[in-house]
């Protein structure tokens, strides 16, 4: 390891003066004081080889904040004894990553890059990389709040392993916070949490260990000369905002669960996740859209009068704003859950869809056109177009698609809801055409 280049910018010193953050002082140095993720450290498997100083490949943590992404990459990178760099790539530049590749070179040895935040990087900063990973001038540690098949080209992903860090439980967090809290006795041996107190903190924190320890900074900071109980807490603390973003994962994944939940007729938990979203901060206007294409993916012509009541859902958002025209929403969620499904209208726009890919070409049958002047009559257009009101209960036979396709089956409905009656009137049509 070189001695000259720590992994933290600040001074060993750093990791137990007093001012320093107490995340910071409490982050393990011992593989035996990582809580957590059991599946991934336990002997035998690849990380725990690799943090007991077995030789290592470029890899990147992917998890929420706080579940320990630093720590075990600072970990590994110590546990390689090779020279290395920590860089953020929140500030960091190409010049910078080039930097360390040339020293890399002109040392002829093998340098580690922990890239904190990796996902930050775009994706010419992220080309600099592969070269060297290529030929094993860098080692490359990456750590990432961001699914890194979204944030990381598809060459620097084919060259790293991922590792999946999940949140922490609580009972790992009151561990934590335990362990700092007898940290924290040595210098101010009254102060204490009681164990309710602790589990309180450890469900608003949300299996993030960081936010955990800042909040038990916080009461120390408050008061070191007491023990701290629930009430006190609670009167002191405040709720942690939900683990959410707009635009990453945790938005994605709760959507999907509303999705699946409306599609699965589960009513109860189409309730709790809308009500998730809502409360994580996602715009309701967005949880309309996705529930009026709901009402035409999974129920489509079942029901009709899906697609209406949630229509009737967003405008009502607009006319009282939230939060009680948020209320529309739930009404509208609980209905598609319940309502007979089908996917119907959903396959057949898929299959038209492509179908019309394909015979972009083809013409549309003379008998189809109008004929608005002389000259396309004198064509054909519009020559042996039978008008459906002319004939008995307005139903002709005749082709529709182009010649060369004959009749295509698109729509297929289901033997659900408004669609069995559906499904009678189009075997109804069949029959009819086929009678003289």
């Amino acid at each position: 390891m070189n001695p000259q280049k720590p992994l933290f910018p600040e001074a060993p010193k750093a990791a137990t003066a007093d001012h320093a953050p107490l995340a910071f002082r409490m982050r393990p140095r011992l593989l035996d004081d990582v809580q957590g993720h059991s599946d991934l450290l336990a002997k035998n498997t690849w990380l725990h080889t690799v943090l007991s100083g077995g030789k290592a490949s470029s890899c990147i943590f992917w998890g929420p904040p706080g579940v320990g992404k630093t720590t075990l990459a600072t970990m590994m990178a110590e546990a390689m004894a090779l020279p290395f760099t920590r860089l953020s790539a929140v500030n960091a530049s190409k010049r910078d990553v080039q930097n360390i590749i040339d020293t890399a070179h002109q040392t002829g040895c093998c340098h580690i890059l922990f890239l904190d935040e990796i996902h930050r990087f775009n994706k010419a900063q992220q080309d600099v990389l592969l070269p060297s990973l290529e030929d094993g001038t860098l080692l490359l540690i990456g750590a990432s709040t961001e699914n890194p098949s979204f944030s990381i080209n598809n060459a620097l992903l084919s060259r790293c392993r991922v590792i999946v860090l999940q949140a922490l439980s609580g009972v790992e967090l009151c561990r934590i916070m335990q362990r700092a809290i007898e940290h924290i006795q040595k210098s101010s041996p009254p102060f204490d949490i009681s164990p309710d107190a602790l589990h309180w903190l450890a469900q608003m924190a949300d299996g993030d260990a960081r936010y955990a320890l800042n909040a038990v900074q916080t009461l120390m900071d408050l008061d070191a000369k007491q023990a701290w109980v629930k009430d006190n807490v609670e009167r002191q603390w405040g709720r942690k905002q939900a683990a959410h973003d707009r635009q990453g994962d945790a938005h994605y994944d709760l959507i999907s669960a509303l999705h699946k939940s409306v599609r699965d007729s589960d009513a109860n938990a189409a309730c709790y996740w809308l009500a998730r979203m809502l409360e994580a901060g996602d715009e309701p206007r967005y949880l309309a859209r996705r529930l009026i294409r709901m009402a035409t993916e999974d129920i489509g012509l079942a029901d009709p009068k899906a697609l209406e009541l949630c229509l009737s859902a967003a405008k009502m958002y607009e006319i009282l704003g939230s939060p009680e025209g948020e209320q529309g929403l739930f009404e509208a969620a609980i209905y598609l859950a319940l309502a007979p499904k089908s996917n119907a209208v959903y396959m057949a726009e898929k299959k038209a869809r492509k179908l019309a890919k394909q015979s972009q070409h083809l013409a549309v049958p003379t008998h189809l056109r109008n004929a608005p002047t002389n000259l396309m009559k004198d064509l054909g257009y519009g020559a042996g177009y039978q008008y459906a009101h002319d004939a008995p209960d307005a139903v002709v036979n005749q082709p529709h698609f182009p010649d060369e396709l004959g009749e295509s089956v698109l729509f297929q409905p289901v033997l659900r809801g408004f669609e069995r009656t559906l499904k009678e009137r189009i075997d109804w049509l069949k029959n009819r055409k086929k009678s003289p």
